[in-house]
């Protein structure tokens, strides 16, 4: 799957977590900003790179500004923001969920 656009999904509202995709060449290249980094910083970047692998992503910068969302909120947060960069909303990819 290719990225064909910059992407974002979600907000940074208390409990909720940004997600901004573009396109990548070295992986999956993630730059996480939050509070909680030094205790779920490892299981927020592995959610978030699980999630890509499974849509079919294997080269991608993302940036993360978390404000302490859930497992399952960031991986909806990281699947609306994959299909916006490639350009497949109209073909939802919830079995990645």
């Amino acid at each position: 799957m290719e990225i064909k656009t910059t992407a974002v999904a979600g907000t940074l509202e208390s409990s909720d977590i940004q997600i901004m995709i573009s396109k990548g060449s070295n992986g999956i290249e993630i730059d996480l900003d939050s509070e909680v980094k030094k205790a779920y910083g490892d299981q927020i970047n592995g959610v978030i790179e699980s999630t890509l692998k499974d849509f079919g992503l294997t080269d991608a910068k993302v940036k993360a500004v978390d404000k302490g969302a859930l497992d399952c909120v960031i991986k909806a947060r990281t699947l609306a923001a994959a299909q916006r960069a490639t350009e497949t909303t109209d073909q939802p990819a919830l079995e990645v969920l």
